[in-house]
């Protein structure tokens, strides 16, 4: 009987990296004593009683476990339309889509938006999943280290025009920014916006951490340039639901309508009963909301000041610089040492290929006593390495 055929999958996913975060997480079954998983975003708190799954009964939601309308369900999507008016920037029904999770909607724009061949820029360090996505879909990421060197509107002009190209389509960050903790000024989003006019590019704006802005104002860039702006918003880290992968986003209607059939091709749409609980967190989250915000923006305080960075400007991250202790073991010798203490944080390389000797690490995912510990044990290591 012959053999089958050797298998091997495309070589843009070859292409991608398997370990995004960490690559010791897998040892962490070797490991004894606590553990402080600071390589993942999230939050430790659980949603608002009355927003979790236990809270959700068929009885009281027929229909919980069925399919719902591949755009969402029409009730979040007029509470969410409400939302982004009263908040955000203006826009209409029709251009409101439900997705699963903003990593879902993320992945099916650049789909709508992005032949093979194509660029998107990336502004760097960037959220480690944006690279992996937009390569998935066969179009090329283009890096544009930004964040930790462009601070007036001619430094940012600057940075973006030395990575465009003819073949770039859309322009692709996050504000507040994962990992720099980052909040972009208003100047400096107006100036982007009207670049991307000037150039005709599409633009993503990775708007998920809009709720925990601890210094600075978030202005959302669909305000300066609405109709090439994809807007996208997440109930993960709004309402510590990362685990239901619902979140939401916003686009001019032709293009909505468009990644609307990617998203029908992938997820379907976002699971019903996320809807439901996303639907309670608009209504009623409010004061859930305003409790993380100050215990988030006090924590990223306490571990900034112990790790003697400055502290975040919103977002739930750090990003350090580590290339002054670094031993002929690199970076990988780094997180082993990290790593036999418990602590557990992501290699800079995730966010960009300029960022090889840095670090990323998350103050939320665990409770703020952990944070604090977790960030005494990396301290130490930091400066004995």
């Amino acid at each position: 009987m012959p053999r089958p055929k050797q298998q091997r999958s495309s070589e843009a996913v070859s292409a991608m990296p398997s370990s995004v975060y960490s690559p010791v997480a897998h040892r962490l079954a070797e490991h004894t004593g606590r553990v402080f998983p600071l390589h993942v975003g999230d939050t430790w708190m659980a949603p608002f009683e009355g927003a979790r799954m236990e809270d959700l009964r068929e009885d009281e939601l027929p229909g919980l476990h069925r399919y719902a309308a591949t755009e969402g369900l029409p009730e979040l999507r007029e509470a969410v339309l409400e939302k982004v008016r009263r908040r955000n920037h203006p826009c209409e029904l029709d251009q409101v889509l439900v997705t699963a999770g903003a990593t879902s909607g993320l992945s099916c724009a650049v789909s709508a938006l992005a032949d093979p061949g194509e660029e998107v820029l990336i502004l760097a360090p960037f959220w480690p999943l944006i690279r992996g996505i937009v390569t998935s879909h066969r179009a090329m990421p283009v890096e544009v280290p930004f964040y930790d060197r462009a601070f007036t509107v001619q430094e940012a002009i600057a940075a973006l025009d030395a990575r465009k190209t003819d073949r770039s389509v859309a322009l692709y960050f996050s504000n507040p920014s994962n990992p720099v903790g980052r909040v972009l000024a208003p100047e400096l989003i107006e100036a982007m916006a009207a670049w991307a006019r000037a150039n005709d590019l599409w633009l993503l704006s990775d708007e998920v951490y809009e709720d925990f802005v601890h210094r600075g104002e978030q202005v959302s860039t669909a305000r300066f340039a609405p109709e090439r702006t994809v807007s996208v918003y997440s109930f993960s880290k709004a309402y510590g639901m990362a685990g239901n992968r619902a979140g939401y986003l916003i686009a001019p209607s032709e293009l909505r309508e468009a990644i609307h059939k990617v998203s029908v091709h992938s997820a379907y749409h976002a699971p019903t009963a996320a809807q439901r609980a996303g639907l309670r967190a608009l209504e009623a989250g409010g004061a859930w909301i305003a409790n993380a915000a100050e215990q988030y923006a006090s924590t990223g305080r306490s571990v900034a000041e112990i790790l003697a960075v400055p502290p975040p400007e919103g977002s739930c991250f750090l990003f350090l610089d580590v290339s002054a202790i670094l031993d002929d073991r690199g970076m990988i010798g780094l997180l082993e040492d990290c790593l036999e203490d418990g602590v557990l944080v992501a290699p800079g390389a995730s966010a960009g290929s300029d960022y090889q000797d840095w670090i990323r690490l998350c103050y939320t995912v665990v409770p703020p006593e952990d944070a604090l510990e977790a960030a005494r044990l990396l301290a130490g290591r930091l400066s004995h390495s």
